[in-house]
């Protein structure tokens, strides 16, 4: 192991991408340099990140705007000579905006989704965090990327083109993918799931992850096949009124909400069709997921998930708001098991070829040696 120091920042309550990005990134980084993680809440995150061997400590805040844990940060960062500090998230970079004026070592931040868009179903914190959040992202030195589209879209809102590294996700192709059986997760449930194809999405239950465009495709499917069965995974401000659309729509015995599913290798080991319908994405981690278990997959064509779905050869993509298409590609697979299969197969090449924690982890580690060759700190340019 080098003599590299990186200490990560996050907030903790992640559920989704960013917690397993986060973690697969440290577990991996932690095979060539020295890392840390401080986060300000404890949860899921904490614990999985514990279980991963990983060096985490919980700094509490009473919320958001607590900075009393500021000069614990700063006093860890000069006692124990980190080069660099990675944030992850709002509530991270917000911390490092401060941390900016009290250190001096250059501060990295992660472009997880597109930042605009992050409380896009919260009025109160769409007002406020938002554009708190795109402040804080001004003040940093560093941005990373996890798609092309992402470094496209810092650019056009005028963040330095040459302080944008693109990295995109990896999942750690060595994990246990512990999950329970197709009919034991249905059980959980209380869903008969015997002789039907099951199609599954997961992911919040947000507006900018389009349900509605995964439910239109539903009802149109079973106008043609009765054995069509519909898992939704996940948790939301927009769960109350998807539900809603499914009453309406007399859909309640075919579309299951399962709410949040902690063990995600049981869901996408559950169902045969893996989806996405999401407005803006960056690389999301629910294909890398499914695709560890070579299930077949159709997504709409935004972020960087064309560098992982050939269209026709690994999955389908389609258009944002496309539920014909989607509907379309579905029926075509549940007629075609064949298909199905090779799609799946060519799905987990690609990804194992490409996509690992391990390469993910090797290129962040030359950009942060990049950084530190350049000089790292005393820029103003997104000021």
């Amino acid at each position: 192991m080098n003599g590299l120091k990186v200490l990560h920042l996050i907030s903790g309550g992640d559920t989704g991408g960013a917690k397993t990005h986060v973690i697969s990134l440290v577990k991996e980084l932690n095979r060539i340099i020295d890392t840390r993680i401080i986060c300000f809440m404890d949860g899921v995150f904490h614990r999985e990140a514990l279980e991963a061997g990983i060096d985490i400590e919980v700094l509490e805040q009473k919320s958001r705007m607590d900075l009393s844990i500021i000069g614990r940060i700063r006093d860890e960062i000069e006692q124990k000579g980190y080069d660099l500090i990675h944030c992850h998230g709002a509530r991270a970079n917000f911390i490092g905006a401060i941390l900016k004026e009290l250190i001096d070592i250059p501060i990295i931040t992660t472009i997880h989704s597109d930042y605009k868009l992050d409380f896009k179903d919260n009025s109160y914190k769409r007002l406020i965090y938002t554009p708190l959040n795109a402040l804080a992202l001004k003040r940093l030195d560093y941005y990373m990327a996890v798609s092309d589209a992402f470094k496209s879209m810092l650019i056009d809102r005028n963040f330095a083109e040459d302080r944008i590294f693109t990295i995109y996700n990896g999942v750690d192709m060595d994990a246990l993918m512990d999950y329970i059986s197709r009919d034991q997760f249905l059980q959980r449930y209380g869903i008969e799931g015997n002789e039907r194809v099951i199609i599954g999405i997961m992911g919040r239950l947000d507006q900018v992850k389009d349900h509605k465009t995964f439910i239109r495709a539903a009802a149109k499917i079973l106008e043609h096949r009765e054995d069509a069965l519909f898992l939704i995974a996940g948790t939301g401000n927009d769960e109350a009124r998807l539900k809603n659309l499914v009453i309406d729509m007399d859909l309640e015995k075919h579309i299951h909400f399962l709410g949040f599913v902690e063990d995600e290798y049981s869901f996408f080991n559950a169902i045969d069709i893996n989806v996405l319908t999401s407005i803006s994405e960056s690389f999301p981690y629910v294909l890398l997921e499914g695709a560890r278990l070579k299930k077949p997959t159709i997504s709409t064509d935004v972020g960087g998930i064309h560098r992982l779905i050939e269209d026709g050869y690994s999955g389908y993509l389609i258009e944002v708001g496309d539920w014909e298409s989607l509907a379309k590609n579905i029926i075509s697979l549940m007629g075609d098991e064949d298909r199905m299969s090779i799609m799946g197969k060519n799905l987990y090449e690609t990804l194992r070829l490409n996509f690992s924690a391990r390469k993910m982890a090797e290129e962040h580690h030359a950009i942060y040696e990049r950084i530190l060759d350049i000089g790292g700190r005393g820029y103003e340019g997104n000021r």
